[in-house]
């Protein structure tokens, strides 16, 4: 019988490091940590076997490779990183239109009106994770569920190369055996929180009146009470029908290099107006969120003078709000090209130096497209390389990984 709804979550294992060994064999089966080895270097992702060494992304290579002297570290590729994700993207596309790109990895598909051509979401998903294996070479897990706080969960729970049902009716005895902390926000310190409650568990979260949640979680409570009871009512978005188009990177460890952020910021902004230029969209606004150490999650938001599609309009935009901030360490960084419109409306450019930055976007975008983002970045941005996550992108974007 078809779901009713029927949501994918899509994650790329270990991506970087994944690729690493795929393109070298001799590195299969050993730690790989992938970023720079500068006195500054940062593990962008570390190979499920440089894992067990307690290596993780976001963290200096200097600790890492303390943790795990014999790693093999390689220099990122992310070029070749954006070539293999498009393909990999190509595959999701080729069973639904509904695809969210969530980073150079990750993507919410929804399903639920491909299951008169494809099957059951069980069977979309196993044929998807077998044609990216035998397209690419690369290991996918996959979640099923109704919703996207469900499929994630599910994606998450059998790496690498895992595929999770949840399917509608058997949420609970799924969600509440479960720690508290596997809800997405609800970290170290919020689990103390919670713990003086006598909350440990998802079971203990969905009986847990609302009012204790909002006085540990603030308002992150109530939509922590929906989801320990398995709702989630949002929708997958393209870019194409979406209000905003935005990259979000959350780390592995604290960000406590405010140039670092920024230049993760700036990456993220090039590729948010690279995406609404594809689109054919206009950005009226420009949102920057930051989330600290201690779950405490602010946004910041400019309404720009005149719609634009121009990497250099929404940076500035970005950077500003970003520099509004007394830095604290960051756990999240992301930024929104909001309120956007049909670019069709847009108005003749008035000054010669708008074209010019609409000439400079175009050759950018058109070396991008032929060579992959890691072969051209403005020179705020990170030096070491550039692809699409969170996303975990380039050297700067280092979330958790797959």
């Amino acid at each position: 019988m078809p779901w009713a709804r029927a949501i994918l979550h899509a994650d790329l294992d270990a991506f970087f490091a994944s690729v690493e060994q795929l393109d070298d064999p001799t590195l299969r089966g050993k730690p790989v940590l992938v970023g720079g080895t500068g006195p500054r270097g940062v593990v962008a992702a570390a190979s499920y076997e440089a894992r067990a060494y307690g290596c993780h992304s976001a963290q200096p290579m200097a600790i890492a490779l303390r943790n795990c002297p014999h790693a093999v570290v390689v220099k990122p590729k992310g070029g070749h990183y954006r070539e293999l994700s498009d393909r990999v993207f190509g595959v999701l596309a080729s069973y639904t239109p509904l695809v969210q790109p969530i980073s150079i990895d990750e993507a919410f598909l929804d399903v639920t009106g491909s299951q008169r051509l494809f099957g059951e979401p069980e069977a979309i998903a196993r044929e998807l994770r077998e044609r990216v294996k035998s397209d690419t070479g690369l290991t996918i897990s996959v979640g099923v569920a109704p919703n996207k706080f469900l499929a994630k969960l599910a994606s998450d729970m059998d790496k690498p190369d895992g595929l999770v049902v949840i399917e509608p009716g058997h949420e609970r005895a799924i969600l509440d055996p479960l720690p508290a902390s596997r809800i997405f926000g609800i970290g170290p310190s919020a689990m103390r929180r919670l713990e003086k409650l006598g909350i440990h568990t998802i079971a203990d979260l969905r009986s847990a009146p609302p009012e204790s949640l909002a006085s540990a979680l603030g308002s992150f409570g109530r939509r922590v009470h929906e989801l320990a009871r398995g709702i989630d009512d949002r929708p997958v978005h393209t870019d194409r029908e979406a209000k905003s188009i935005s990259h979000e990177q959350t780390f592995g460890v604290n960000a406590e290099d405010p140039e670092f952020v920024r230049a993760v910021l700036m990456t993220q902004a090039e590729d948010v107006a690279r995406r609404v230029r594809r689109h054919e969209r206009l950005a009226g606004g420009v949102t920057v969120k930051i989330r600290y150490g201690q779950f405490e999650t602010v946004t910041r938001s400019a309404t720009l003078d005149t719609p634009t599609d121009r990497t250099e309009a929404i940076w500035e935009a970005a950077r500003v709000l970003f520099d509004a901030w007394s830095f604290r360490p960051v756990r999240l960084i992301g930024v929104a090209a909001a309120r956007l419109s049909d670019a069709s409306g847009e108005q003749l450019d008035l000054f010669e130096r708008r074209e010019r930055a609409r000439a400079v976007d175009s050759a950018t975008d058109a070396i991008v497209d032929r060579f992959g983002k890691g072969s051209i970045r403005r020179a705020r941005a990170l030096p070491a390389k550039r692809d699409r996550k969170t996303d975990e992108g380039d050297a700067a974007r280092y979330g958790p990984e797959g």
